[in-house]
């Protein structure tokens, strides 16, 4: 007679999940990105606070919420000077509309020759429109205001054409080598299409290319619009009268040597300048990420 033997199977251990083998790391990325919040929005968090102090307070309190909430410092930056501060909103939206347009139009057509027409030493002109990125903005200005010094164009009827006309010129290369990836990745077979129903070069453009670079158009006013709302330089040179002065260049009037500054309405001032820009880019935040992902500049 055969006996069997029971045998004891040890118990098998399931693996540990993958939640469990990850541990801490949710908790850990998500303390890191609380702490890059919190270190970009503390400047933003302390100009908003400092805007609501009095000037006393501005200089005895570095905290970032007021002891006493001084609104006041609104209405005074508002009417601080000879003109209006919504003057100056009004100069910074005008200029930054044109440019707007100026970028979009100008630097649209140059992309289109570069991309999809043949001419002579194109790939050389295209190298040299690239290089002048490496170029600072500081060495370029110089010549600018020598040659619109010379036209006339400096301090005339309407001085913001040195800001203008260089737009309308598609002299932005970064723009210009945006709209070009995007043009590439357009299929040349609408083109050839478009050639045998009897299209020409500026029927091309027209019916094919412009309605297919949205995305790139799109981007283009964003960083445009964004630019030259915050730009300071540039307009420091070439405005010189009070009420042709933009945002940017007005903040600095608040700031005196030889007198008493005025912080409070400064930064109350400098809060209210970003909100154009915020508003603007919220709005078309959604089509700004389209068009850099299909401008060829990711990755």
């Amino acid at each position: 007679m055969v006996t069997v033997t029971p045998t004891t199977v040890a118990p098998t251990t399931a693996p540990p999940s993958p939640r469990r083998r990850q541990g801490g790391r949710p908790v850990l990325r998500l303390l890191i990105l609380v702490a890059i919040v919190a270190v970009v929005l503390y400047p933003l968090i302390w100009m908003v606070g400092t805007s609501l102090k009095s000037q006393e307070e501005i200089v005895n309190n570095v905290g970032l919420l007021p002891e006493r909430f001084s609104p006041g410092n609104y209405t005074a930056g508002w009417s601080n000077f000879d003109v209006s501060f919504g003057r100056f909103f009004l100069n910074s939206t005008m200029v930054s509309l044109f440019t707007v347009v100026g970028n979009g139009l100008s630097c649209l057509l140059a992309a289109y020759a570069f991309a999809r027409l043949r001419f002579r030493l194109r790939g050389m002109w295209f190298a040299v429109m690239i290089g002048t990125l490496l170029l600072p903005q500081h060495v370029l200005i110089v010549p600018q205001y020598i040659l619109f010094r010379t036209l006339g164009l400096v301090g005339g009827e309407w001085p913001y054409l040195p800001l203008l006309i260089p737009q309308f010129l598609a002299t932005e290369a970064f723009f210009v080598f945006l709209m070009v990836q995007f043009m590439r990745g357009v299929p040349r077979e609408l083109d050839e299409a478009a050639r045998i129903d009897g299209a020409g070069p500026f029927g091309i453009f027209r019916h094919i290319i412009l309605p297919l670079s949205r995305p790139a158009l799109v981007t283009t006013a964003i960083f445009s619009f964004i630019w030259t709302w915050n730009d300071f330089f540039r307009q420091l040179v070439f405005l010189s009268q009070l009420e042709d002065y933009t945002v940017p260049v007005a903040l600095t009037l608040f700031i005196d040597s030889t007198s008493q500054s005025a912080v409070g309405p400064m930064f109350a001032m400098s809060v209210l300048s970003l909100l154009p820009v915020f508003l603007f880019f919220v709005a078309f935040q959604r089509m700004l990420v389209e068009g850099i992902n299909t401008s060829g500049i990711k990755g």
